[in-house]
């Protein structure tokens, strides 16, 4: 896919694989929109940007998406800004880390906003005019936690399985537009991800952000509607999807147990 003259929004943009996408698509050509909670990262994020890619247009939009109603509000400030969106990278996402019992309702029901509802509702509003153009990219990120239960990241697992199954369903319905959907299944990476979840955990094997990103790309003048990064990952979620929820569960424990 050619990227020049083409606008890409990027959700979770601040760091880790949204950053990474930042970089990687304004050196390939694309203008951005990039969308995070943290105006002072995404303001130096559209500096640093600025310098290494110049000629391509940058803006920032600080957003919690983990709010209902959010998704509505950041289309409207996209459309305010005379932004048609070619490219969307559905990246923001968050995960809690312990006994589902223990953890803060609130908290849970904010996670599923912002990693399915969310990812919805922007998909719902951007991939109409994709559709009707001929042309466009979606790239929803799920997870390798989609193939399998996750005990201690229950919720996570869950959300990650429906932006997996969501995404497939949405590769087969666009197939022939001219549209590219694809799910992106990333294993454990080195981000602020678990540091968010305040846990050490799946501390060995994890890939780089730019690991990640170079995997997504290259996948989208393929075919396929999901791409997983990494070998040892492939294998994995490869293997899950032929042993039953028993045998699976409690291995998925001791893998997401603290170390």
């Amino acid at each position: 896919m050619d990227f020049r003259n083409r606008t890409a929004l990027i959700t979770g943009a601040s760091g880790g694989i949204g950053e990474e996408f930042a970089h990687q698509l304004a050196g390939l050509g694309a203008d951005l929109v990039l969308v995070a909670r943290r105006a002072d990262k995404l303001e130096e994020l559209q500096a640093t940007l600025s310098r290494s890619t110049p000629g391509i247009r940058i803006d920032v939009l600080a957003a919690d998406l983990s709010l209902p109603g959010s998704g509505a509000q950041l289309a409207a400030q996209v459309e305010a800004l005379g932004r048609k969106v070619d490219v969307l990278i559905n990246n923001a996402g968050v995960g809690s880390h312990g006994e589902f019992v223990e953890l803060d309702p609130d908290a849970l029901a904010a996670q599923i906003q912002l990693n399915c509802g969310t990812l919805v509702d922007l998909t719902a509003r951007f991939l109409p005019s994709m559709v009707r153009t001929g042309s466009g990219l979606v790239i929803n990120v799920a997870s390798t936690a989609a193939f399998q239960p996750t005990p201690t990241m229950a919720v996570y697992g869950a959300t990650k399985a429906f932006v997996l199954s969501f995404t497939e369903a949405l590769w087969q319905e666009t197939k022939g537009s001219g549209v590219r959907v694809l799910a992106l299944c990333p294993g454990a990476t080195e981000t602020e991800f678990f540091a968010r979840t305040g846990k050490q955990f799946m501390t060995r094997g994890r890939q780089t952000s730019r690991q990640v990103v170079d995997t997504a790309l290259a996948a989208v003048d393929k075919s396929g509607p999901t791409v997983i990064s990494g070998l040892a990952n492939t294998v994995l979620a490869a293997s899950a999807r032929l042993l039953p929820g028993r045998l699976l569960a409690p291995v998925a424990q001791r893998i997401m147990k603290e170390s």
